[in-house]
């Protein structure tokens, strides 16, 4: 017999910028300019991606787009696979993110689904929550706490048979 599972995601809603943390406010102000250097010819949409890092220094991502679509790739993946290369011993303290048409206001954005498991993957790896702003509606932020909380249902190394594991 089946039954209901509930789930139970909190998400902050912040009015406006004005009511963030001052640290949160400079990541956020750091993901709206990192939108400036997306590279998105064929869409036009820029999206930023900063992560703050452990000695308090910002680390950003942007869309890379390509002709040979979809071989480009996301804010969210480019900041945290550079990270990873360039500077694998940092941990991430937060992270943000920010969208806007090239010639428009910013607007509210989620990341996709490849996007989601990779961020869960990295909050899994330094077995620590990374809390996440989003620009919502009517120039509201959402807050969430852990990055996991985008996908419940996440899947990581643990869920893999041991034996099947390729390092």
């Amino acid at each position: 017999m089946a039954h209901p599972l509930h789930l139970t995601i909190t998400v902050d809603v912040v009015a406006s910028e004005a009511d963030l943390t001052p640290v949160e406010a400079a990541t956020w102000q750091a993901a709206r300019a990192a939108t400036d250097h997306a590279y998105a010819p064929y869409s036009h949409f820029h999206v930023g991606s900063v992560l703050l890092l452990d000695d308090g220094t910002y680390f950003q991502g942007t869309n890379q787009e390509n002709a040979a679509f979809p071989s480009g790739l996301c804010a969210e993946r480019t900041a945290l696979f550079g990270l990873a290369v360039s500077q694998p011993e940092r941990r991430i303290l937060g992270m943000a993110i920010a969208a806007r048409p090239a010639d428009g206001a910013f607007v509210p954005v989620t990341p996709c689904g490849a996007c989601r498991q990779v961020m869960a993957e990295y909050e899994h790896r330094q077995q620590q929550a990374i809390p996440l702003l989003l620009p919502g509606p009517n120039g509201s932020i959402y807050r969430f706490r852990s990055l996991s909380d985008l996908l419940p249902f996440g899947f990581t190394a643990d869920d893999l048979p041991q034996g099947e594991i390729v390092r």
